[in-house]
């Protein structure tokens, strides 16, 4: 009787806990369920946000790839960067395609248009690798267009190391447009001791050194 007694004491102890405490416990459980069905509905979002963005820059990629571009082609690759811009702003794709709209300008001679997407990245962007592309990039626009000194200075920007041999050497460009010889010189110079360093290819800087009548540099 004893023993019953106390069970019957243990029961009553825990209907006592459940009373007091069993709405927190189903709260606590419903939230953290709630709390796991949310994480995973968020994380199908971002996977189905990233598919999207994905499939739409390879379209226009296939698109930009092309030798030449009509009129319609190239509105639809606007639109196509257009779409990314306001679905995807914070994507890489959007980032990449800027860089794609950027060359289809180029390739239908809008220039301003070229220079513009391509300020915006490396005013908007996040990621510095591709904003130092959209700069050297950039910097030979200016070239193309005649000024030198712009190119100088969107070279003085922030560009990271891995391109630091490219941006020497369009600097040397930018150097002998203006008429100075040993600045090109010692661009170009740096151009292939930065690329020697990092075991990268930068054709033609060497060919650049012997129109100066520069030896060939290890």
């Amino acid at each position: 009787m004893a023993e019953m007694r106390t069970e019957e004491e243990q029961l009553e102890a825990i209907k006592r806990w459940w009373k007091e405490n069993g709405t927190s416990l189903i709260a606590g459980v419903v939230i953290a369920a709630a709390g796991v069905f949310g994480w995973n509905a968020w994380q199908d979002y971002q996977a189905g946000q990233a598919e999207a963005a994905s499939a739409t820059y390879q379209q226009l990629l296939t698109l930009s790839s092309q030798d030449s571009l009509d009129d319609n082609a190239r509105q639809q690759a606007d639109h196509l960067t257009q779409s990314l811009i306001d679905d995807h702003g914070d994507s890489l794709y959007t980032d990449l395609a800027r860089l794609l709209d950027a060359r289809v300008a180029v390739g239908a001679g809008d220039i301003d248009a070229a220079a513009s997407r391509l300020e915006t990245l490396i005013a908007n962007g996040d990621r510095p690798y591709l904003q130092g592309v959209a700069r050297l990039r950039l910097a030979r626009l200016q070239l193309a267009g005649d000024d030198a000194e712009a190119a100088l200075a969107t070279l003085d920007g922030d560009i990271p190391a891995p391109l630091a041999a490219q941006r020497a050497d369009i600097r040397g460009d930018a150097h002998l447009a203006l008429g100075d010889r040993d600045a090109a010189r010692d661009a170009w110079q740096q151009a292939l001791s930065l690329s020697a360093e990092r075991d990268q290819s930068l054709y033609g800087v060497q060919l650049k050194l012997d129109d100066l009548g520069v030896e060939e540099t290890s």
